[in-house]
């Protein structure tokens, strides 16, 4: 409950997490039929990059900050450009002042019979989120913890939709706990598309949590394994001490041109995005024991 995101809106982390997100988003707008977006820790839903915590730990700087300053080749722009649209939007000339949270994205890929339902636990950070969004007859904001309420939304009315998990990962049984509550809903509403962001400060505990995911998903749920797929960035080696220096999503039901998109982006990401040695990247589907054992090694 300490958490704020202010601190790190717009880092390296965001800008993987908030590119998946939009191309998930645009991918159920190329059809007519509604569809509900559910995030379980939303936040405020948008950041001033000129507030105080932003200016106290400007991580944007080395996220979305090099990123707008930066020729951006072809193969990338088609996979930043939803999640850029957005950002260029929210922002006047070339003065990056305001960041949208994953909210913020959502509302503005939303179509008018759309569905937002937006969790956060926070009271004041519920509060700022409603009153963001109190005029916005698609959005329910619910201040209500997002794990505890995830298995009685779905599967929503629409039956197409999206669920975005990205908790703080203030305790260290995060993975845990995440895994505690879409189990039950990915039972619920198979159908769906399930986003799990997730740190990687302890790589072993992340790549446990990918591989028993997969192994659950198509040994109890038959899935096809190209069903799940996962992107990591990590900007300097990661058993480096401080902040945070490599994150990713898993993603169950990806849209089909999403793995492709990524592998477009990643390489140009990465190396536009390090901060040090013994930074990299990986984008893989059907996540197997193999990968998880090759780990980082390549």
């Amino acid at each position: 409950m300490n958490y704020r995101h202010a601190f790190h809106a717009g880092n390296f982390a965001d800008v993987l997490k908030h590119t998946v997100a939009a191309l998930c988003l645009e991918h159920l707008t190329a059809k007519d039929k509604p569809f509900r977006y559910i995030d379980t820790h939303s936040g405020i839903g948008g950041y001033d990059l000129a507030s105080s915590e932003a200016q106290r730990s400007p991580e944007w700087q080395d996220g979305i900050g090099r990123i707008l300053k930066a020729d951006i080749p072809a193969e990338a722009a088609a996979a930043l450009d939803p999640y850029l649209n957005i950002v260029r939007a929210m922002n006047d000339d070339d003065t990056l002042t305001q960041y949208p949270g994953s909210p913020e994205i959502a509302a503005r890929l939303a179509r008018e019979d759309d569905r937002l339902h937006l969790c956060e636990l926070h009271p004041s950070d519920a509060e700022t989120l409603d009153q963001r969004y109190r005029r916005d007859r698609r959005i329910k904001v619910a201040q209500q913890d997002g794990y505890a309420a995830l298995k009685g939304l779905v599967p929503p009315p629409e039956k197409r939709g999206l669920v975005l998990i990205d908790p703080p990962f203030e305790d260290r049984d995060e993975l845990a706990h995440m895994a505690e509550a879409i189990m039950p809903a990915i039972q619920k509403w198979p159908s769906g598309t399930f986003v799990f962001w997730r740190s990687l400060k302890n790589l072993w505990a992340a790549d446990r949590f990918d591989q028993g995911l997969s192994e659950w998903l198509i040994s109890d749920l038959e899935f096809e394994p190209e069903k799940i797929l996962r992107a990591d960035l990590w900007v300097r080696d990661l058993a480096t001490d401080g902040k945070l220096a490599g994150a990713g999503v898993v993603v169950v039901n990806p849209p089909w041109q999403l793995e492709g998109k990524l592998l477009g982006l990643m390489p140009w990401l990465s190396d536009l995005l390090a901060q040090d040695d013994g930074y990299g990247w990986r984008v893989d589907g059907g996540i197997t024991e193999a990968d998880v054992e090759q780990g980082l090694e390549d």
